[in-house]
């Protein structure tokens, strides 16, 4: 049985026009997304922009979104941080407040040994809260290949990964050579991770668009592929924004585009130049206009 199934949205942190912390948004966007039926949350990830808060506004919006959820379905934190003591600080706190889970990066700062990345995600497996390996050499210098991922596997608490290596293949070869989960953590592989054995799927663009990405993934696993493709070929512009530096800002306004606001993305990120928007807008109506309708089930 998988500890963490179905679709776990790594939620943004919504942001007043003076770069404050929303947090009557946050909480509103929380349950909106439970409404909508999503299995999981996930505050404080790089779609939430953690690198940009304080460790008291950090806290604080952990503690939001815990109370927001209010137990209706999991909340899993985002946990990385510059050194591997404030991590298993951060997750301390976090489950002091009932979080259920911790999504954890390796060393961020510099690219490590593969002893330190192991030391690492020991102290990390030890803090006692279920760990979900955060793969990304995509943004960070570190590639937890499925050889790695054997040796964190012995570790008790850590029992899934989310594989963004862009590479589906890498679904295969973990289930194979670990007894990991597997959570698709970039959008536009959702259907092909499904497909190849991922029982999860952490999503950004299920900020905006929740229903539709429970429904292809839900039809992917449950075998009805057809349908769920011809859903998923109108989503797939706009997932591809999930893998662009840019996907905060492309994610936030899509979210202004379906009346969820989230506000602006804290500097160094910057608005979306021109270019992009009109990018990101053209794939929002392609979404939109399709000839699908959604029927909840």
């Amino acid at each position: 049985m998988s500890r963490f199934p179905g679709i776990y949205v790594a939620t943004v942190t919504p942001f007043t026009v003076s770069y404050e912390v929303d947090f009557k948004r946050l909480k509103e966007h929380v349950d909106w997304l439970i409404q909508e039926g999503v299995d999981g949350i996930i505050p404080t990830g790089s779609l939430g922009e953690y690198a940009t808060l304080t460790s008291e506004e950090r806290a604080q919006v952990i503690t939001a979104t815990i109370d927001a959820a209010a137990g209706r379905v999991p909340v899993v934190i985002g946990g990385a941080a510059p050194s591997t003591k404030q991590v298993v600080e951060l997750i301390q706190f976090s489950k002091e407040k009932g979080a259920e889970g911790v999504m954890a990066l390796p060393p961020i700062n510099y690219k490590p040994t593969e002893d330190e990345v192991v030391a690492h995600y020991e102290a990390v497996s030890n803090a006692g809260l279920p760990v979900i390996v955060y793969n990304n050499p995509y943004d960070y210098p570190v590639d937890l290949t499925p050889r790695i991922l054997q040796k964190l596997s012995k570790f008790e608490n850590i029992v899934a990964v989310k594989e963004f290596s862009g590479d589906v293949r890498r679904v295969y070869d973990i289930l194979r050579e670990t007894d990991l989960e597997v959570m698709i953590g970039v959008d536009d592989l959702a259907l092909e991770g499904a497909l190849a054995g991922a029982t999860g799927w952490i999503a950004g663009f299920a900020n905006a668009f929740p229903r539709e990405s429970i429904t292809v993934f839900n039809m992917t696993r449950t075998g009805r592929v057809d349908e769920a493709l011809e859903l998923y070929r109108y989503l797939l512009p706009l997932f591809h924004f999930d893998a662009n530096p840019r996907l905060v800002q492309a994610i936030k306004y899509v979210m202004d585009l379906v009346g969820q606001p989230a506000g602006p993305s804290r500097p160094p990120r910057l608005p979306l130049p021109e270019e992009d928007r009109l990018a990101v807008q053209e794939a929002y109506k392609y979404a939109v206009n399709r000839p699908i309708r959604i029927v909840q089930e």
